[in-house]
Parts: structure tokens; sequence; C-alpha cells
């Protein structure tokens, strides 16, 4: 476990910091981009528990995820080692598998969509689609940082723990329509399709 004593430090005033492996990185490396955005999307879940109305079950299950996606941000700081001991803390399959379960529970009780979704809605949806966001630019982040340091490889990026945020992302955007499935999806409507034609006068 940590052990937090004192919350600043100045090792990073110089614009660096350290990685899991103790290696020392400038603090705009891509690695530290993808798992600090992963952090903002652990703090945008937070904000959806604290005044999103959800289900019990949606609390239970991004309570999960915020621990998750600690092990997630542990992973992506953590240098791939082929046959490292000990095994770092890696997101593993079965998360995934969970992720995935989750999406097709949800999926299951909503209606056939004809058009794409608007963000909003209840206070839930909407801020379940920022987290949607956030963690779709967290997998951006990540397959930077991929493409620069390899995939699956020595010294590179877990692969799943990419396909994790694609799954969670998926995830968001199906609990979104679930907070909105008292009152419907808020659909998008085509230019042609939009009337009145030209935004009312504000009077």
């Amino acid at each position: 476990m940590v052990h937090l004593t004192r919350i600043y430090t100045r090792t990073g005033d110089g614009g660096t910091t350290r990685l899991v492996d103790n290696s020392l990185v400038p603090k705009t490396d891509l690695r530290v981009e993808a798992y600090g955005t992963v952090d903002e999307l652990n703090s945008a879940i937070g904000v959806v528990i604290a005044t999103g109305n959800l289900s019990r079950s949606i609390f239970d299950a991004l309570r999960i995820i915020q621990n998750e996606l600690f092990d997630l941000g542990s992973d992506l700081a953590t240098p791939l080692r082929l046959g490292a001991t000990p095994e770092p803390l890696r997101i593993i399959s079965s998360s995934i598998d969970r992720l995935e379960g989750w999406c097709d529970e949800y999926m299951s009780g909503l209606a056939e969509l004809n058009s794409f979704v608007l963000p909003g809605g209840t206070v839930g949806a909407a801020h379940l689609h920022i987290c949607r966001t956030i963690c779709r630019r967290a997998e951006r982040s990540a397959w930077r940082a991929a493409d620069e340091f390899g995939v699956d490889a020595g010294g590179g990026v877990s692969s799943l723990a990419i396909t994790y945020l694609n799954r969670l992302s998926d995830l968001f955007f199906i609990l979104a329509r679930v907070a909105n499935r008292r009152d419907g999806d808020i659909l998008w409507v085509p230019g042609a399709a939009r009337q009145p034609a030209r935004a009312p006068l504000i009077e």
C-alpha cells in the first residue's frame, strides 16, 4: 500500500518526474500525458458519483472503475519489462471482460438508435458524456505513447491498458443513455432537417 506523509516533494520542479520503475523522464513524456489524462478521467467520474443521482448498480460499477483506473495509471507509468519480477500492477483481461459484460447488460434495456446522441439530458448523463470524451482522449494519448515506445514490447505500453480505455468509453456512452432512459435520448437532427433554420432572436 502507498503511505503518503507529505504531498509536495520539490523533486519535479525541474520539469521531470519518475515512472514506477524509477526511470527519470520529462513531464512532457507521452506516458505521463496518458496516465495524467486517466487521472483527469477519474476525477470526472468522482463528479458523476457526487452529483449524478444514478442507480446503486451504476454507482457500484463506477467505484470499481475508479479503482481500476488507478491500476491503469500505474500500468501506463510502468514501461513493459518482459519477465520482470515481481510482476508489476497491470490491467488484466478479466477487467476488460467485465466492462464488456456491463456494456451488454445495460445496452439490453435500451431502445434502438436511429441517430447520433447529443450530450445532455440529466446531470448524470451530461457528466457521463464528459467522462466518455476524456476517456477517448486518454485512449488517444496511450496510443501516441505506444507509437513512441512500442506495444507489448520491452519499454513499451501494454495493449490491454489501451483496450480497457476503448471499452470503458463505450460503457460511458451506454450509461449516459441509461441515465436518460426515463425522458429519452437527445438525438442529433441534421442541419437540413432542423427547424427553425435560424436561431431565434433574443428578446
